[in-house]
């Protein structure tokens, strides 16, 4: 079993990173592997249960898909995830989380534990979540960039 934690301070509301982070039609314009994101299920009226298709680009031009269901939702604070594999044992799990720091300013913690089982890909997993994580980050490091280039973005969010 791999685990993956990342933490980057932004400077945005929390309330604004959460708006963002569910606007699902968005993350193709921040995120370098999201291709689509699909809502199978929107879950309750908080968002658990989610269901949520992500298609996003591999190395060497394929293509994936993760399943990802969503549960503990806390509007404007986080959730966490499980990525739903057809093969028992190799679900993943993780968790965003927002902490608030002061007025547009946030923490973002991001947490993912995964274990892959199956060969081949259980040979290559250190490789192949090092590419990941590094996308991950590369994400969140893009989604904080994208609401400073476009401050119309939701501007009600904004402490004045």
């Amino acid at each position: 079993m791999r685990e993956h934690r990342y933490t980057i301070d932004m400077p945005h509301s929390a309330a604004r990173l959460w708006a963002l982070f569910q606007d699902y039609d968005r993350w193709t314009d921040y995120a370098p592997m999201v291709l689509e994101v699909q809502v199978v299920h929107p879950g309750d009226q908080h968002g658990n249960g989610l269901l949520r298709r992500v298609i996003y680009q591999m190395p060497m031009g394929r293509k994936g898909a993760a399943l990802e269901l969503v549960t503990d939702v806390a509007k404007d604070r986080g959730y966490t995830f499980t990525m739903l594999s057809s093969t028992p044992g190799n679900d993943q799990t993780g968790k965003v989380r927002l902490e608030p720091l002061g007025p547009n300013q946030t923490r973002f913690h991001f947490e993912e534990r995964y274990h892959l089982t199956k060969a081949p890909w259980k040979w290559f997993e250190g490789r192949i979540y090092g590419f990941i994580n590094k996308k991950n980050e590369e994400t969140m490091r893009a989604a904080s960039q994208w609401l400073t280039d476009h401050p119309e973005y939701r501007p009600d969010l904004v402490a004045r």
